[in-house]
């Protein structure tokens, strides 16, 4: 098994956080093109917010898919595969000029988005060793952050220079050069075990991960929370760039650097699941992930910049750790059982806006801050419920 520090591990942890910017830099750099979207195919903000939704839709269902098939077919070839799948899409999507056709590729894009996320921590699982896969999936999710954070700078700026055609084109030339990092790296598996692919063993081993409420509660947590978080980014797209603060989209852009508190958070994530039980470190995240959304109702610019700073941190705190903890509790498929933590994970992402819209409509900023509090205390619940459990487990 690769350790802790080995160059093996160096390599394959490099791979698969320059795998995971490429995917969630193409999945984000839409978001602060949404106002952009709106006012030029003359779109309701619920509306604008369907061409990322469709693509967090897809990928969440594509990750079922991709969980059985690498149980079967191999884990590297399968990541290769699909990220090649998103470059030729976003070529594609250069090209568009209709709004349709911008949303049924961006269903496209969301299929092939699901392969490394729904792989990449079954990889980790088989190769590294306990102690390396608690830091290595923190590290991983840090990565999912820098994602997201470049894909909107690069959407804000390129849109706003050039045109949102444009932000497609420049993402295809990044993307490919990330690929290609990625498969010099990624070392070949040693201890994968292939089994043979039967959808009723599929479905057997997704049911029984449902049966498990150490998993089901963490995936409910991880669901609930992304469900909030990250349609707060795309509904505060649409308070900012209203009066009184008027930002372009470049500005609006660099409201997601953020989420550089997330990459912190998830990165320092293993080291601190390490001194108190994973249970009680997603019940400390959810509590900042409050605290950072109740901040947000400052009235000034400030205020709500450092809300999102906050709340990034708590998010991807409470992430990291509920990842590694399902993980490590599948003692078997764990592609699927990570499949599965990802797939409620954006599908919360993709119902989020439709839960927030009518708070939006009822009380505008302060409509959806309510409606985040009260699903957040839900999740919250969850936290402490299984801290609970395992704690009586543990002392029994």
């Amino acid at each position: 098994m690769l350790i802790l520090g080995s160059r093996g591990y160096r390599r394959a942890v490099s791979a698969l956080c320059l795998g995971s910017v490429l995917v969630f830099a193409n999945l984000y750099a839409i978001q602060p093109l949404l106002p952009t979207l709106a006012a030029e195919f003359e779109l309701t903000a619920l509306q604008a917010s369907y061409s990322f939704s469709i693509t967090t839709l897809t990928l969440g269902l594509s990750l079922l898919v991709y969980g059985g098939l690498s149980d079967a077919l191999g884990r590297k070839p399968l990541m290769i595969g699909s990220l090649i799948g998103v470059v030729l899409t976003i070529v594609m999507l250069s090209q568009v000029r209709s709004y349709i056709d911008l949303m049924i590729l961006r269903a496209v894009l969301g299929l092939f988005l699901g392969g490394l996320p729904a792989i990449a921590i079954a990889y980790m699982g088989d190769e590294f060793e306990r102690p390396a896969l608690i830091v290595a999936v923190g590290f991983y999710i840090s990565a999912n952050t820098v994602g997201g954070i470049s894909g909107r700078l690069i959407g804000g700026f390129v849109g706003e220079w050039l045109g949102w055609s444009a932000v497609f084109m420049v993402m295809a030339g990044f993307s490919a050069l990330l690929l290609a990092l990625f498969v010099v790296l990624l070392p070949n598996a040693q201890r994968f075990s292939a089994r043979p692919i039967h959808l009723g063993q599929i479905l057997s081993d997704l049911y029984g991960h449902l049966r498990n409420p150490l998993i089901l509660m963490a995936c409910l947590i991880g669901g609930f929370n992304f469900f909030i978080f990250i349609n707060q980014y795309s509904y505060v797209t649409f308070l900012l760039a209203a009066p009184p603060y008027n930002l372009s989209s470049s500005w609006l852009g660099l409201l997601f650097l953020t989420y550089l508190t997330g990459t912190f958070g998830s990165a320092i994530s293993g080291r601190v699941a390490q001194r108190i039980p994973q249970p009680l470190c997603m019940v400390l995240g959810i509590g900042i992930l409050i605290l950072g959304s109740v901040t947000t109702l400052l009235p000034s610019l400030a205020g709500i910049v450092a809300g999102f700073f906050i709340s990034a941190f708590g998010l991807f705190f409470t992430q990291a750790t509920a990842s590694s903890w399902v993980s490590q509790q599948a003692l078997q498929a764990k592609a699927s059982a990570s499949a599965l933590y990802l797939l409620s994970y954006y599908l919360g992402a993709t119902a989020g806006g439709f839960y927030l819209y009518p708070f939006w409509h009822w009380a505008a900023w302060q409509g959806v801050i309510i409606g985040s509090i009260i699903v957040l205390l839900g999740t919250l619940s969850c936290a402490i419920l299984l801290f609970m459990k395992t704690h009586r487990r543990v002392v029994t």
